[in-house]
Formats: C-alpha cells, structure tokens, sequence
C-alpha cells in the first residue's frame, strides 16, 4: 500500500494544495515518502477567523448531530484502518503491530467520545441556604468554550490528535490544528474524513506549519483554549506566550516501575520490556527507571536483560519487529550521547548500545549516576536502568526525586503499599501490577509538576473545553 504523492491541508473544513513544501520521510529508510502542503500566517490567520464564525454554529449543534459526526468517524476510520496502519508505519517508523494498535485506540477514543456527547450534564443547585436566599433557585450547565488550539506530537500522530479532535467536537468547539512536521499524515487524514460530515463550515482546519510560522496558534486571542502535547521546554515556553487563553499541557516524564519481591517477576519482566521499548521507546510514560528491591535485583536483572537482547530491531514493515528507527537520526545521536555519558560516569552498560543511523538498540544499564541526563531528563528513546532499593519507602522516594511526575507503576500483591503508593507519589496516575506505560483512553490521563497541566482523556478533556454557565431563579415572596 503506496501513500499518494502529496496530501493537502484543511482550511474550514476543505482541503487546499497551494504548496507541497513539506517533506514527510520514511524514518527507516530515511528517504522521502510523500509531501505535504504546509501553511503560512495569513492561512493560519484565515483558518482562526473561520473557527470564530462558527463558534455559534458549532455550538448550536444538538447532541444526535454532533454524536452522529464522531459515529461517523468511527465508521470510516474502521474502514481505513490498514491505509491508517501503513501510513504511520511510514511517517513515524513505529513497528506496524503498534501502528495497528494505535489505529484501534484512534477508534476508540471517537467512540468514547460519540458516547460522552449526549452527556454534557449540569446540576441543580439549592440556593436557600441562609435566610437571605429563600425563593433562590440555582442550576448551571456546560456550554463550549470557544475556538481551541491544538498542538500535536510526533509520537502519536493519530491517537494524540484524537485526544483533542474528539472531545472538541463531542462538546461543539470549532478548533485549529497544528499536526508534528515530522508526522501530519495521521491528522491530514482525519481530516478528511471529518470533511465528509456536515460539520458548520469553519468548524476545523488541520495547518501543518513550521515552527517558526505558528505563533498564532500560541498567541491569538481569538482563540479560547491551546491544548498542546510535545516536550516541556516547549510546553511551558507555549503557556508563558498564551496570554489570557485557557492552557491545557501534556508533556514529558522519565516514569519509574517498582519491583516488590511478592511481584510475579515473569509478568513483571515481560510488562517491564514491553513499557520500555515499544515503539521504540518514543512514549512520554515510557519506562525509563527501574527500581528493583534487593531481595530479587539479581534475579529480576537476568530476566530483563534476556529478553531485551532478543528484541527484534528493524524495518518496522516487517510483522516480527519491535523496535523500529527513532523519530531521525539527529534524537538517536542524541540518546546515544546520553548513555555514553552515564557510562563515562561510571554506569555499567548490560545490552544494547549500538547505534546505526537512527536505530538505536534497546539499552539496558545499571548504576547510572544521579546527576547523568539519563536520570534526570526524558530519555524518550529505547533505553532503561536499573536502580537497586532496599524498601518500598526508599523506592516510592526515588520516584518522587524527579522534576516530572506524569506516571509510575508498581509490582506488588501488598494491598497497603498500593494504597501507600497512591497516597504519596508525586504523579498524575499509579498503576499497579503493570507497567506505568498503560493507558486506556477514557481514563484521566496527565501529569504534575513539569510533567504538565490539566487531563487528556475524553470526558476530563470536555470538562476543559466547556464553562460552567450558572443560572439564579428568585421566586416572589408571595408565590412561596
């Protein structure tokens, strides 16, 4: 299955081709798989402009219509779904099994969200709780924020871009989208299938844009909320330049599992692996810091450097491989400098290590100093270590001695250091008995501390997209 030679951009709900600037490449091969259009100021300006227009057509929409868009949706990307799997293969090098995996998710996410348009709920609220307010009547509702901004990452072109596409519509929020450079094709084609519904005109636009050129989607206050997922520098750099717009932010971690002696090390070391280095381990809850408790270090370690050393790396068309190329040669070089590093500061290299182009092998290692990038920064990439503790109380320490705090996850059968664990983790969520690399799409997903701002998943990204509007009833004193 070819891509096409070329892919528009949406600008109010249809496709324009004024240029094809962009150059999407094959991240294994490296070479150019198709061009993209991409667009400049006065187009992002005039997609704004369109989302302002239909603000009001947008959220006049009833429930069944905009619920009969998402099912849409659902259908045609269920259709698409192989066309969808080829495509991010392509553009992000992600072996296809995952590539596939992510296509299930994408129809999800619309699905959930087809299911939460029909409940933007409100409340009725008592008023008379003091004298002064008998014959008060109270009750508020959600109404759509407005235009919304969205900025997408490289490492989930099609889900990411479903955790905001989705609720947005599911709620009545016409939106502007920048899709990552380096992979639009997953948002491009989202937008086509939208473009098949009779959403108002202006209700999206999908701009591939350089960096450099998209300022508006930060700093225009036509625009009521920018939701951006991608690396931290970034994120809050973003916030600082949104002015009075509402910031939703999904950024990076460096996301730690424990291993507890209870813990069934088999599970343990085939979830442990699977966390670290699916699609190369190019995943904000990625596991990058093992922690190991004393009593099965040994024993744990062995496993794990087993099955990582059989992991098989490659051209991620093929059904066999697992770990496929970085994002481009530039991050591999990066991580390959990181890890040389943590060995040059005294850290023991178990597997892995070497680095062709952009593929960079699953690398395991053990004793990485404290102050190594590989400890304190987001490796994202295909590497892991190992840290050995003596309690569940220094090990829930280690977690917390981090800048970032989007998820952990812990193995253990110990009710008490569940529920231990939940209580004093400095994280947006704690998974137990798997690897902090999980995530279903309709649970709150987010982080603390520079991890980020507020929750992905679609009902809790709703909430965000919506105001509460309040409403106050006075009966006269002589109809009580």
């Amino acid at each position: 299955m070819a891509l096409r030679d070329q892919y528009p951009l949406y600008v109010a709900n249809r496709p324009e081709q004024p240029n094809a600037d962009l150059v999407v490449t094959d991240k294994f091969t490296g070479l150019p798989a198709t061009r993209v259009a991409q667009a400049d100021a006065a187009m992002i300006d005039r997609a704004i402009a369109a989302a302002v227009a239909a603000a009001a057509p947008m959220a006049a929409m009833a429930s069944y219509e905009r619920q009969a868009v998402l099912a849409h949706c659902v259908t045609r990307f269920t259709e698409r779904q192989d066309e969808l799997a080829h495509a991010l293969c392509i553009e992000a090098g992600k072996p296809i099994r995952d590539a596939r995996g992510e296509v299930g998710r994408l129809i999800d996410t619309f699905r959930i969200a087809a299911e939460e348009s029909v409940r933007m709920c409100g409340e009725v609220q008592p008023l008379d709780i003091s004298a002064r307010a008998r014959g008060y009547q109270g009750m508020w509702k959600c109404v759509p924020i407005g235009p919304c901004s969205f900025i997408s990452p490289f490492n989930f072109p099609l889900n990411l871009a479903a955790h905001k596409i989705a609720p947005a519509i599911a709620v009545g929020c016409p939106f502007v989208m920048k899709p990552a450079s380096r992979t639009p094709l997953g948002a491009i084609i989202i937008g086509e299938v939208l473009a098949e519904t009779n959403l108002p005109d202006g209700a999206f636009s999908i701009l591939p844009a350089s960096r450099d050129g998209a300022d508006l989607f930060t700093t225009d206050d036509r625009l009521k909320l920018l939701s951006f997922t991608g690396s931290p520098d970034v994120g809050w750099d973003l916030k600082a330049r949104a002015g009075k717009k509402k910031v939703v932010l999904e950024l990076g971690g460096n996301a730690a599992v424990i291993i507890m002696p209870d813990a069934d090390l088999d599970d343990a070391a085939d979830r442990t692996v699977f966390g670290a280095f699916y699609q190369s381990g190019q995943s904000c809850i990625g596991v990058q810091r093992i922690l190991v408790h004393d009593a099965v270090y040994d024993a744990f370690k062995a496993k794990l450097v087993e099955r990582t050393a059989k992991l098989i790396a490659g051209d991620p068309r093929e059904e066999a491989t697992f770990v496929g190329p970085m994002i481009d040669v530039k991050e591999a070089a990066r991580l390959d400098g990181w890890i040389q590093e943590a060995v040059a500061g005294g850290a023991t290299l178990l597997c892995g290590g070497q680095r062709e182009g952009a593929m960079l092998a699953a690398t395991l290692l053990e004793n990485v100093p404290r102050a190594a990038k590989l400890n304190t920064e987001e490796a994202f990439g295909p590497v892991a270590f190992f840290t050995r503790v003596s309690t569940f109380e220094e090990a829930l320490g280690i977690v917390n001695d981090s800048k970032f705090g989007l998820q952990a996850g812990i193995f253990t059968r110990d009710l008490f250091q569940m529920l231990k664990a939940w209580d004093h983790l400095d994280v947006g969520g704690v998974v137990i008995n798997d690897v902090p690399s999980y995530r279903v799409d309709n649970m709150p997903y987010g982080g603390v501390k520079d991890s980020g701002l507020g929750r992905e998943g679609v009902r809790f990204a709703m909430e965000d997209m919506t105001e509460i509007r309040n409403l106050v009833i006075r009966r006269r004193p002589q109809d009580l």
